[in-house]
């Protein structure tokens, strides 16, 4: 009887990721073959439709694809790739958003259900959205910095660093942000 052979060493997403920056074809092929399952959970948290987060995510694993050159390693490629989320999901909600508005008329959206009074989940997504979109049209700095930590999920350090600004300039900047979101928020609640 035979033993079974030991696979070899599983790379790490970080050693794909330099890899694929360094050109290797066949390193982005697996560096989006094991993303994308945790970027689709990633973007059905945050979008409504199953659909849209397909979408979302298509357009994330398209971005790695083009921009994997520009990872340079500085953080881990999870960091990098949250960003990148963060940025899609936000674009493929305001591209929704502007179709939405474009090709149906008034009284087609009169007739079309609130999705905040049928899914409390589905609701809170949308108001949140709704909520960011207008931090970033107040002011893009602080917009960057909350998606970065509460979208992204990313440390005080990372954002820092990725934002070229001081940790208590992001903290400053998360907190006002999170304040303005808050207030939208409560404002959009049902009295």
């Amino acid at each position: 009887m035979t033993t079974p052979v030991e696979d070899e060493p599983v790379e790490t997403l970080d050693d794909l990721a330099a890899r694929a920056a360094a050109g290797d074809q066949r390193a982005l092929d697996s560096l989006l073959r094991r993303i994308r399952p945790a970027v689709l959970r990633r973007c059905g948290a945050m979008l409504l439709y199953r659909v849209d987060a397909e979408e979302a995510c298509q357009d994330v694993l398209l971005q790695v694809a083009r921009a994997v050159g520009s990872f340079e390693g500085r953080s881990a490629f999870t960091t990098w790739l949250h960003v990148v989320v963060a940025n899609c999901v936000r674009d493929t909600y305001r591209a929704l958003r502007r179709r939405a508005d474009e090709a149906a008329p008034a009284e087609v959206l009169a007739q079309r259900p609130d999705p905040r009074t049928t899914s409390v989940v589905a609701g809170a997504r949308i108001d949140l959205l709704d909520a960011i979109e207008r931090l970033e049209q107040h002011n893009a700095d602080l917009a960057a910095a909350f998606v970065l930590r509460d979208i992204a999920d990313l440390e005080y350090a990372d954002i820092a660093e990725r934002l070229a600004i001081p940790v208590s300039t992001a903290r400053f900047r998360i907190h006002e942000a999170r304040k303005f979101v808050r207030l939208r928020l409560t404002d959009s609640a049902p009295r």
